[in-house]
Parts: structure tokens; sequence; C-alpha cells
């Protein structure tokens, strides 16, 4: 009896210390980088992170590390899968179950609840995707060692019933902002302000607004696991930094929300923000703060957040205070009252990096617990939610939208039949007067023909919903659908899908609610943008169809993306590509670095190809890589012959978001650029390397003002590295405007977007603000405030700078500058200009009257050159397609 009690306890002992030795194993981030992740003045660098990330992997059963695509720097971009090892045996079961639930297809309630008790909740957590808010990716470090290398029972929990996703969401980030700290010696003169450039190569913060349209490669790389690959039920996007007197600001959002997506989604929102709150509260970890207690909310769609919105998904947001250098909580006296927005305020107190560290991993811990809990639930919901979309796609449907609102309030007045303020409310007939009005229902589907002019661009629109999950079908034969005839190729979107809230959203104008601190007082603005519907952005042609229609539609392969098919080159002596396709200008700077003739059609600006065998394989490459379309013609009576124009591209010290979003689409449309910087443009000799100079917003200072234009201090040259010292300066009226002028002067051309355009009213141009009130003052934004917003302009499509585009094009404006000419006579010709008192086509214009007849863009003799002057934005985040022709047009001499 003694021997087998002694052999059990030395089994016993032998097992525990074997599990010991095991946990021992994973190694500490202390004894991988030499440091605690969160004491002051370190940092970890990406190539760190990877190399630790990896040391993870290889020592425990929990961690599998997938490389999930390269970043536009070249390196490998990671996500952890942490989960029990029993998990991981199953791991593509659990993804199927999660992909099929989140799909809602052919399903039953039973078989999605059967499957959601089968499943485990798959839950993302990402970190790092703007670099200077450096707490995210090292919560996700501290994370990913805790779930790895505790045993306690919460954790165990966590790992039975959960898959995580712990995503690095911007590598090249990390290792420029960590290096950049971490080159001065000593700690306490460490900043992270002063970076040379920015800390993602073509969007830097605005790589959070690329999640709809997924035009960089990490965008595309995390898209293609949310909404592909795993279709997690919640994610979680760390962000810095909160509200100044709080610590933290997270879910649930203020309002508005988007009206498309699932009520589920506000719902759940709630209850994964209590669990998050409550958490905190519960830790003695005070400053939580939300809805109103913060400026974030749930209408944009492009956020890593927010899209996921569309998705069925509980995307969570938290912005903490934190720095590797220690920092202040700040008094802020409006913030000490407890209130249900922040119910356990913070006090003014010194704050450190391991604060902000240990708050993270405690609401990662808060999220991840309650999806443990309510994992089934979870993961029915998703179902749920694509169910009810699916079903709401497949019949008549009408949403409510706040014009919808006011038009029944309309019906009502116009009978004096006003009651809403009393008990019984209005007569029910005014409901049923607009929400069961048939013009007013929602769409089935949507028709994209393949005859439309610019037909490859609607495939780069397409290919945007397909790697967001969207279902896309292909007509195989020609078809009619309410009389309309397509033709073969012709694309279908429905919206009896489960992302049904993203079709929409991409497909319908956004209406955006007045939304005013309070009657009669200003604006409060919306986070980020209030409109941006993509299909008219990309000035894609479609048909929205109301009533259920087929044809002979055949679903592409879910996520795989679409090509146009390509067609061979006609026997002629001449070849035509059309102006009105984006692509055709991509083809051309293809011809002419083969050194092939190029003419251009004066009378719509059409490009002519003399055929030729050099002509031949520059075309053929062009059609098939790009789809573009060649047809046969004859050479154009006064046909001009085209030259590539030597182009600067402005960029500043730090680097410009909107020039990084124009480098991005030069490269894809095959431009060769070179970029200056503020010193480039004040040592003068402009004309001496360049045709054409491309300016945008933050590069010119208003006219009046003494100084420079926007931008931030950088450090002191002597601690800037040399390759970037060339950049240190800001435009002047002193210096560089009579550079400008003396480029223009002497031949050169300007296009000039948003506030650059202040450069007119250096140049003394006869144009002036058109948004002033008769004693010339601006319009206050209590009378007249368009946030970003879709509006329509009218153009002049005979002159030269506008080929290609519409009568009517949609830009996208965002309180844009807007002109007034004074002088009829003088060599300033309107480009576009708003012809109605209405031109809101999705969004928000508070006072759209005033906007009617006002310049949008004009063009202006200068000298020997010109200056091409946009208001809106027409590059925005390389998503106005549908405007890229003006500066296309530009580009050539």
């Amino acid at each position: 009896m003694i021997k087998r009690y002694l052999k059990q306890g030395v089994w016993m002992f032998l097992l525990a210390t074997s599990f010991n030795a095991v946990a021992q194993e994973v190694p500490s981030p202390k004894s991988h980088f030499g440091f605690t992740i969160g004491d002051n003045y370190q940092l970890a660098n990406y190539t760190q992170t990877e190399a630790y990330f990896k040391k993870l992997a290889a020592s425990s059963k929990r961690v599998k590390l997938v490389d999930i695509g390269k970043t536009e720097e070249g390196r490998s971009q990671y996500m952890l899968i942490v989960t029990s090892p029993e998990n991981h045996k199953n791991l593509e079961k659990y993804k199927a179950i999660s992909q099929k639930l989140a799909r809602a297809e052919g399903l039953t309630d039973q078989q999605a609840k059967d499957l959601a008790q089968q499943g485990k909740a798959v839950v993302w957590i990402d970190g790092g995707l703007h670099a200077n808010e450096t707490v995210g990716a090292h919560q996700l470090i501290q994370t990913a060692y805790n779930l790895v290398s505790r045993t306690d029972a919460e954790t165990t929990k966590i790992l039975d019933e959960v898959i995580i996703l712990m995503t690095h969401a911007n590598p090249d980030g990390q290792e420029l902002q960590t290096n950049w700290y971490l080159r001065e010696k000593t700690p306490e003169k460490r900043s992270l302000a002063g970076l040379p450039r920015m800390y993602q190569k073509y969007a830097g913060h605005d790589n959070n607004r690329d999640f709809f349209m997924l035009n960089l490669k990490e965008t595309q790389n995390m898209g293609r696991q949310l909404f592909i690959e795993w279709n997690p039920q919640i994610m979680y996007n760390h962000h810095q930094s909160g509200p100044a007197g709080t610590v933290v600001a997270g879910p649930p959002f203020r309002d508005p929300h988007n009206y498309v997506f699932d009520p589920i989604i506000l719902t759940s929102l709630d209850a994964v923000g209590a669990a998050m709150h409550n958490r905190l509260n519960v830790e003695d970890k005070p400053g939580y703060t939300q809805r109103n207690g913060s400026v974030f909310s749930t209408w944009y769609n492009g956020g890593l957040r927010t899209t996921t919105y569309f998705h069925n998904m509980v995307g969570l947001l938290t912005e903490i205070v934190g720095s590797p250098t220690p920092m202040e909580i700040p008094l802020v006296p409006s913030r000490l009252l407890p209130n249900s927005d922040s119910p356990n305020p913070v006090t003014p107190q010194k704050w450190y990096f391991k604060n902000a560290i240990d708050y993270s991993v405690s609401l990662n811990y808060a999220v991840l617990n309650y999806a443990q809990r309510y994992h089934d639930e979870l993961l029915f919901n998703v179902y749920k939610m694509g169910k009810n979309s699916i079903e709401r796609g497949s019949k008549d449907t009408w949403s409510f939208s706040p014009q919808k609102i006011e038009a029944i309030n309309a019906a009502a007045k116009k009978e004096k039949s006003d009651n809403s303020g009393s008990r019984r409310g209005m007569d029910p007939k005014f409901f049923d007067e607009v929400m069961k009005d048939p013009k007013l229902r929602d769409a089935r589907g949507y028709i994209i023909s393949a005859d439309q002019p610019d037909f490859t661009t609607a495939i780069r629109f397409l290919n945007a919903l397909i790697r967001t999950g969207v279902v896309v079908q292909k007509a195989t034969a020609p078809f009619t659908v309410e009389g309309k005839q397509y033709p073969a190729g012709s694309y279908i979107v429905k919206t009896d899908q489960a992302f049904r809230p993203h079709v929409l959203d991409m497909f319908e104008p956004q209406d955006h609610p007045n939304d005013f601190k309070y009657e009669g007082g200003p604006p409060t603005a919306p986070y980020d943008a209030a409109g941006w519907t993509l299909a008219y952005l990309m000035n894609v042609k479609f048909d929205r169809i109301v009533n259920a229609f087929d044809g002979p539609f055949q679903k592409t392969p879910f996520g795989e993306l679409l090509k146009a098919t390509p067609q061979a080159l006609p026997n002629a002596s001449g070849y035509a590509l059309s102006a009105q396709a984006n692509e055709s200008y991509l083809a051309v700077n293809e011809l002419l670095k083969a050194k092939v003739e190029v003419l251009r059609n004066p009378a719509d600006g059409s490009f002519y190809v003399p055929a030729s065998a050099a002509a031949k394989t520059a075309l053929n490459k062009a059609e098939h890589n790009f789809g573009m379309k060649v047809t046969a013609a004859s050479k154009p009576k006064g046909a001009v012959k085209v030259k590539p124009s030597r182009i600067a591209l402005w960029d500043t010290y730090g680097g410009s978001m909107p020039s990084g979003w124009i480098r991005y689409i030069m490269e894809q449309y095959h431009y060769d650029i070179t970029v200056v910087y503020p010193p480039d443009i004040d040592a003068g000799k402009l004309k001496d390397n360049y045709d054409v100079l491309i300016m945008m917003g933050g590069s010119v200072p208003a006219f009046g003002n003494e100084g420079s234009g926007r931008g931030f201090n950088p450090p002191a040259v002597e601690n800037i590295p040399d390759e970037f010292k060339g950049r240190v300066g800001r435009m002047t009226a002193e210096k560089s405007v009579p550079q400008l002028k003396a480029f223009l002067e002497n031949g050169g051309n300007i296009v000039a977007i948003g506030s650059a355009t202040n450069l007119a009213a250096h140049l003394g141009l006869p144009v002036k603000n058109a948004l002033l009130t008769a004693d010339g003052k601006r319009l206050p934004n209590d009378k007249y405030y368009v946030p970003g917003s879709v509006l329509s302009v009218k153009t002049d499509a005979k002159l030269a700078a506008n080929w290609g585009l519409d009568e009517n094009t949609d830009v996208y404006f965002d309180n844009s500058p807007v002109f007034k000419i004074t002088d009829d006579k003088a060599k300033v010709k309107p480009l576009a200009w708003f012809a109605t008192d209405k031109p809101l086509r999705s969004g928000w214009a508070w006072g759209q009257a005033y906007l009617k007849d006002g310049v949008a863009a004009f063009e202006a003799d200068y000298g020997k050159g010109k200056l091409y002057a946009f208001g809106p934005e027409i590059t925005f985040r390389s998503q106005t397609h549908g405007t890229f022709k003006w500066l296309f047009n530009q580009l050539y001499k």
C-alpha cells in the first residue's frame, strides 16, 4: 500500500514538474527583449517582436504563427492563433463553422444552434495600426505571453472556448517608430515626435480609413482574415489616445449609428462594453468613458473597427492614454463628476506606460472572458444577423432614414395633422404613405453592365466588394431585366446575402442626420466622413433593381478577385483608347515608356496609337494585364502628339497623407514622379527639372498669413539623420510662393487640390471665396456645413482638363474651397460648378443651397503656364476613381 502511494506521489510530482517545465519553456518578454513590457522609456521594434512571436510558437502548443502576407515595405505580417492544444487539432473545423454561420446560407435555426454549440468563438485582437500609438503593439505582446504561459482557471476556460486571432496591424510602422524613439541614448530625452516619414508607406494615419477599399497590402491581408477566412464574431482594435481627463474611451459609442446594420450589433456593443467597463471597475481601474464621453460613433464605414459592423461583427475600439515616456493625467474638472458615461472618474496623476499595458490586458481579458461565457450565443447571433440580411434582401423592405422620417412629418403637416407630441401620436396612414410606397423600397440588387465606358474601374469596385466577403454574380449570357437588355459578362450584386449592410452602404447614399449640439447651435462633427458611397466616388454605372429578378447568373468563387476579360487587338491601322477609362492612361504611360507614338483627339480627348509592332506588344500587355478596351480607329483630325511630363509631387518632412495617396495612385497608374520638399521649392529653378507640380492640402499658406503652411515642428536639424535633412522646412509666402510664380511664368503647370488652391489668391487671380456673408465674412457653420460628403458638379466636357469626365460628376467634398470668378474677361475658366441648390448625393450638406453657382474647379493662365485649381478632394484616399482624370489629364505635354 505504501509503495503504491509512493508511486502515485512520484507520478504526480513528475507530472507537475513536467507541466512546470513546459510552462517555464515559454520565454517571458523580459528574457527576450531585455525589459518588461511597460517599462519606462523602452519599446520593442518589429524585428524583435517577430522573433518573439516565433519563439512563442516554437515553445507552446497553444500557438500557431501565420504569415498573412507581405507589407508595403516587404515584411511578413504575422497573426498568432492562440487557443488550447485540443482546439488546434481541429482548427479547420472551427474555421469552417465560423464561416458557415457568418454566411448564413442554407441553414435552419436548429442547424445553426447545433453548429454554435459545436463551434468556438473567434475573437480578433490587433495592435500597432497607428505606430505612434505604442501601447497597441506592446499590449499585443504582453497579452500573447499571458495567454500562452498562464494556467489559471480563467485563462484555461478562455483557451478552451475561444480561438484568438492576435494580429499585428502595421509591422513597418512599429519598426520605424521604435527605432526613431530609441535613437536617443539618454532615456529621459527620448521622444515619439518628429518621425521623418509616415509610419505607413502611403497612408500614414489613413491606414485606418482603407477597410472598405482595401488598397494597401496590410489592409488587404487583414481584410482577408476578417471577411474571407475567419469571420470573427468579435474584433477588438486598440488605439490611443483617450480624451483628456480620462484613461480610456471604449464601447458603447455615441450616436448616430449607421441605419443599415443589424440592431443586434448595437445591443452586443452594449453587452461587451459593459463587460469591459465593469472589469476595470472591479479591478479598481478608474477612468473609462463611453458614448458621449468621447467623439467615437458607429456611423462611418472604412475603419478597421467600423467596417466589421457591416459584416455583423461586434467591432470594439478603445483609445487609451499611454506612452513609454511617463506622462500626466491632466485635471479636467468637467470630467470629475460621475455620470452614466463616466461613472468612475480618474483623478489627476502621473501615468506610466505600465499602467496603460495593465489596463489593456484587463480589457482584453474582459472581452475574452465574455466570449468564453457566451461563445454559443455569439456564434448563433452572427448567423441570426446574416439570416436577417438574407431575408430582408429577399422581400420588399423599407429601411428607415432621416429623409423618410421627414417625409412622414411632411405628409402629416400637409394635412395639418401633426399630433406627434400627443400620446396617441400621428395617424398611421402617414407612415404607410412613406414606408409602404413601392418607389421607396430597398434594392433587391444592382446590375453593373459590361458595356459601360470605364468597365475596368467597375471591376476594381467589384474587387473591393469581393475582398470584403460580398457575393458577386456574373451573367453568362445576355439577359433582360425590367425591359432593359444587358450583355453577357455584366455583373450582379444581390442584397439577399449575409453582408447586405455592406452592399447597401457601397451602392446607396448615406443619409446623415442633422446633428447639432443643441437647437440653433453648431453642428457636431461626424467621426470622419458623413458620406462615402463608393459606387458614386468611382463613377460606376449601375441599375438599382427593387423587384425580384433573375437571369443566367453564376456566382463567382468566394473571395476570388475578378479580371476583365482581354480581347484580341483588332486588325487596323491604328487603335483608340477612350479618355473615359482610367486604365487608358495606364496603357498610355506604358506605350510612352516603350517609345511608342501616342496622339490625342482634340474632339474628345481619346488617345490614338498608330499600329506598329511595339504598339501591339505594349497594348497586348495592357489588354491582358489591365483588361482595358482597345478599338480600331483612323488618325483623328488635328490629333496632337502626347509626351510625358516631368512630374513633381509636393511632400513635407514627416509626410503628408494626401501626398502619400497621390504617390500611391501614380505608382498604380505607372506615372514616373519625383517627390519634392519645401527646400526644393525654395531653391528655385523648378522649370529646369519639372513640367508639372502637384500640390495638395497643407502645401500653400493661406493668403495674408505671415509664415508658413500647415505642418509640425521637426526636431533640431542636428538630431535628424542626413537622409532626411533635405526635407526640413515649410512653405512660406516669402520664399516659396515667389518660386511657384516663377515656375508658372516660365511655362510650368501646377495642379492644386483642396487648400492648395490658396495659391490663386497669392497669384492675384480674379477669384474669391464664394461662401461669404453679405458683409464679407465666412458663413458660420450653423448656416453652412458640409463635412466629408459626395456632391454633384456640372462640368464642361469640351475643355481638355475635363476630357473623359461626365457632364455631371460626383466629387468628394469636405468643407472644401468654393470659388467665385470676379472678372469674366480674365483668362480664368470654370471647369466644374454647382448647378443646383441641392447638389448633395450622399452624406450631410447643411445649407447646401449656398453652393449654387459656386465654382468647384477652374483653370487659369499665368505667364506661360497654367494653374489647375480643384476645391474637392479629387484623389481622396485613392477612393475617388471617378475624378482621377482631373489629375491625369494635366500630366502630359
